[in-house]
């Protein structure tokens, strides 16, 4: 092999993974969207939901596509919304992380699955406040899966992350229930702990948490700001589990070796 392919060859495989996840990304958006809005993802096709312009291919390129068109449909010029672009850089993010951290493997294939439904679930829990059935159970089963299949975790420890993710944030919704009259945690962050605590482990369970309450913590008051309104403004918790999750993945082993001094 000669020497300049083989210095590039080590990037050919995340640059890759990143345009696969601009594609997928653009699949997200439009999950979300029509998820929100109640519609089938498969019918009609891409269209803008406000004058039903067809969208032409050179639309459907992802990031690309809104830049060129300035934010705005090419039908009756009223603005995109920016979450499409930002739902599929997120993705293209989640794949190159990926990509490096596990390569072309099985491991790959089955992080980025997962990342794909986190990615769909925190973009709806972030305008409606609602983790929908149909993405919360398919990632409890495929996070248990992957959790049980990995040699440092095993079907032991991920069953128990499993169980305790959300056995502890029932007991937290239920108190907070009794003692206030009214939600605090939504139920499906409680279903969704089934995934966080079968992917990363009992053990890893309470940094995925701690690393998406600091996360969230740090971006309440923009969120609230953003918003414009007061401390009564609620937010969405899921978002940010989903987050702890993926860095818990990407860097947990790393972060506990920083902890320890190791």
């Amino acid at each position: 092999m000669p020497q300049n392919i083989a210095v590039l060859a080590p990037f050919f495989f995340p640059a890759a993974a990143a345009v696969l996840g601009l594609v997928l990304g653009s699949f997200y958006s439009v999950c979300v969207t029509r998820a929100i809005a109640g519609t089938s993802i498969v019918r009609p096709p891409s269209h803008c939901p406000r004058c039903g312009h067809a969208l032409a291919w050179w639309e459907l390129v992802p990031v690309v596509s809104y830049l060129v068109l300035r934010g705005r449909c090419a039908g009756c010029r009223e603005r995109i919304s920016p979450l499409y672009p930002l739902i599929e850089l997120a993705s293209a993010a989640w794949a190159v992380l990926v990509a490096l951290a596990f390569g072309p493997t099985w491991w790959f294939l089955a992080y980025l699955a997962l990342g794909g439904l986190y990615i769909v679930a925190s973009a709806i829990d972030f305008q409606v406040y609602l983790l929908p059935n149909v993405l919360t159970y398919p990632a409890a089963v495929l996070g248990c899966a992957i959790g049980a299949l990995r040699p440092d975790i095993g079907p032991e420890l991920a069953g128990i992350g499993a169980a305790a993710g959300f056995g502890v944030f029932w007991l937290l919704a239920a108190g907070y229930r009794l003692a206030k009259g009214v939600d605090g945690l939504g139920g499906g962050d409680v279903k969704l702990m089934l995934s966080i605590g079968g992917v990363v482990g009992v053990l890893g369970l309470p940094y995925a948490v701690l690393l998406g309450s600091v996360a969230a913590l740090l971006a309440s008051p923009l969120y609230v700001l953003g918003k414009g309104r007061g401390r009564s403004m609620p937010i969405p918790f899921g978002p940010f589990l989903c987050l702890g999750a993926m860095v818990q993945i990407l860097y947990g082993p790393a972060i506990l070796r920083l902890l320890l001094g190791r």
